[in-house]
């Protein structure tokens, strides 16, 4: 489908609304913002360390128009349904999707952003539960819904800060920064590097002759019923045992190998393997961001292995599912990298690929991995793209 007819299937909708739509093609707004792949850096963002992901070309549109009674009526062409809120105060959390969006509206009112009442319509084809970040993509697609100037008053990375804020705090899902960061900040053909402690970030261009491919197990992680929040919380408390004794760790980022090795006596054997992925982690970001830049994508595959390893082994957020693509992937002639991308426990991989071999490897993908795993994968094939702002 092309982005004009999504732009028409998204007035019709919002016609059929009631919002008249077609009548006031001038009050009408399109909102868009990407998903993500993380090319590297996993579980390091809420460590205040560093992250690898691009914008991709999987998004979510809002089709809106004003309002006069400050409600926000939402749905959405994915699901059955309606929700409806007052923008100024949106209650508590129901326990869907309306709830990122509800978020947002509080978050932005609470940084000083004037909000509007809207009849909106959603349209998205990031995946749910895939681990490409939908939730980010709806949220900062729904700040440059709800804000009434356009652009949203906020620099950037504010912008992301209060999406953040609003899955932190509303809907309790207790996301590091990386999601919001790259769905607002996505630029074309590039991947973002991303300091989680200073926020300084940079651009980091993709090598010519190569394709990002993310694949879907289509077995859904559900971040806040897993055991994400738990692996930060395990983070968190030893970062605070190991600055008992080296006061100049204030998170795991400034945590050293050497400092793991003496730990024995502050850290279990679990905590142990937990600190030793984000501390390793952290440096293969760098490696990695080093190696593209010279255009050595041997050494971008290794540390794509050793990094998915890490979260297999040490950090335990992995699966069969994911294992098995990883593997398959590994099969393929042309496939640079594969790992497991975003928060685990299910989702997608992600795969770096030479364009000679994004056939080879999607065909053998959806050959082997329902012998392994009893269901078809989701495979896309994706462009890093721009961030969030209006399509109308």
């Amino acid at each position: 489908m092309t982005d004009g007819d999504r732009l028409e299937r998204l007035l019709d909708a919002l016609d059929a609304r009631g919002s008249g739509a077609r009548v006031q093609r001038h009050a009408v707004r399109v909102a868009r913002a990407p998903g993500r792949v993380n090319l590297i850096g996993e579980h390091t963002d809420y460590n205040l360390g560093y992250v690898l992901p691009a914008a991709i070309s999987l998004d979510t549109w809002i089709a809106s128009v004003p309002r006069d009674d400050g409600r926000v009526v939402i749905s959405s062409l994915q699901e059955d349904g309606e929700y409806e809120f007052d923008v100024a105060d949106p209650g508590t959390p129901q326990g869907t999707w309306r709830d990122y969006i509800a978020g947002v509206a509080t978050t932005l009112s609470t940084r000083g952003v004037a909000t509007r009442a809207v009849t909106a319509v959603v349209d998205s084809n990031v995946p749910v539960g895939s681990g490409l970040s939908s939730s980010a993509a709806l949220e900062l697609a729904g700040a440059w819904t709800l804000s009434e100037a356009v652009p949203p008053p906020l620099p950037r990375m504010e912008l992301a800060q209060a999406a953040q804020q609003a899955e932190n705090e509303y809907v309790g899902v207790q996301c590091g920064l990386m999601d919001q960061f790259a769905s607002s900040f996505g630029t074309a053909g590039c991947a973002l590097l991303l300091d989680c402690r200073s926020l300084d970030h940079e651009t980091v261009p993709l090598p010519s002759g190569l394709r990002l491919v993310a694949i879907d197990t289509r077995s859904p992680h559900k971040l806040g019923t897993s055991e994400y929040n738990a692996r930060r919380e395990q983070c968190e408390r030893a970062a605070a045992a190991l600055a008992s004794r080296y006061p100049t760790v204030a998170s795991l980022r400034d945590a050293t190998p050497e400092m793991l090795s003496s730990a024995s006596d502050l850290l279990d054997e679990e905590t142990l393997r937990r600190c030793t992925h984000v501390v390793n982690e952290n440096e293969r970001v760098l490696l990695a961001v080093a190696a593209l830049r010279a255009g050595d994508l041997e050494s971008v595959g290794r540390l794509f292995t050793e990094s998915h390893a890490s979260l297999r082994d040490l950090y335990e957020v992995s699966s069969p599912d994911l294992d098995a693509l990883v593997e398959i992937a590994a099969e393929v002639p042309g496939v640079i990298g594969a790992r497991m991308t975003g928060g685990g426990f299910g989702g997608c991989t992600v795969n770096l690929v030479r364009d000679e071999a994004v056939d080879a490897l999607c065909a053998k993908v959806r050959r082997e991995f329902p012998e392994r795993a009893g269901r078809d994968p989701g495979v896309y094939v994706v462009d890093a793209v721009s961030g969030a702002g209006v399509v109308l």
